[in-house]
């Protein structure tokens, strides 16, 4: 079988001419295998997709056509009304996010405490200090003047978690900048949650080159220089 060791991107698939020979084909949409209702996703398009599958299949079809350049994975989840984001939200997000991430690392610290295998030695270290710090804001939902006023006080505990934010994302390639297809993965899960985060990331992009530099993420999140 000439495919099974041939790579095709997303949304394609590998098929053998009559030579043998293996060629990257787009993906039918039709052919998707079939799907569960929480594996649905939105499209850039606001149109739902039963999967990743049928998106990216989809995407590959309208290759080289404008259409086809906007059509990007929007969210998780079927598609729905996301109301826009105030001022006043978008200035809020930071806080619940900060939290969020210190929240999440701690989450994985006490799983690691029984597995290990989730972070490194050096991150567990990291994480360490806040967990056992006895003025740990727990997890839980708490009013904006609450976590503003943790942030003040244990300002420290929010570095790390904001820095290690970045560094998951930054991946394909590892170069100090997000781009949209690194955001991706993040805002996709978080919009039908958290509907200013599109809001955020954009305007995180100070210099508006569509690339979100670690200094500018850290300043969206109110760390300091």
């Amino acid at each position: 079988d000439t495919c099974r060791n041939f790579h095709c991107k997303r949304g394609k698939v590998c098929h053998a001419d009559k030579q043998g020979k293996p060629h990257c084909i787009c993906q039918d949409p039709a052919a998707c295998p079939p799907t569960k209702d929480y594996e649905h996703v939105c499209g850039t398009d606001n149109k739902t997709y039963d999967g990743m599958c049928q998106l990216f299949g989809t995407k590959c079809q309208l290759e080289g056509t404008k259409m086809g350049r906007q059509l990007h994975l929007d969210y998780m989840g079927s598609c729905k009304y996301i109301p826009p984001c105030t001022d006043y939200e978008v200035a809020q997000f930071p806080l619940r996010m900060r939290d969020w991430l210190k929240n999440i690392l701690i989450q994985y610290y006490e799983r690691d405490l029984n597995t290990s295998g989730i972070l490194t030695e050096k991150q567990r270290n990291k994480v360490k200090k806040i967990y056992q710090n006895d003025k740990r804001l727990v997890a839980g939902d708490h009013p904006v003047e609450l976590l503003l006023h943790d942030f003040e006080k244990n300002y420290h505990m929010y570095v790390y978690p904001v820095h290690w934010q970045f560094h998951q994302l930054d991946q394909h390639p590892v170069d100090r900048l997000l781009t949209h297809s690194e955001l991706a993965p993040l805002r996709a899960s978080l919009v039908p949650m958290e509907h200013c985060i599109t809001r955020f990331f954009h305007e995180c992009d100070g210099d508006r080159d569509k690339l979100i530099a670690l200094k500018e993420w850290c300043h969206c999140f109110g760390i300091k220089e």
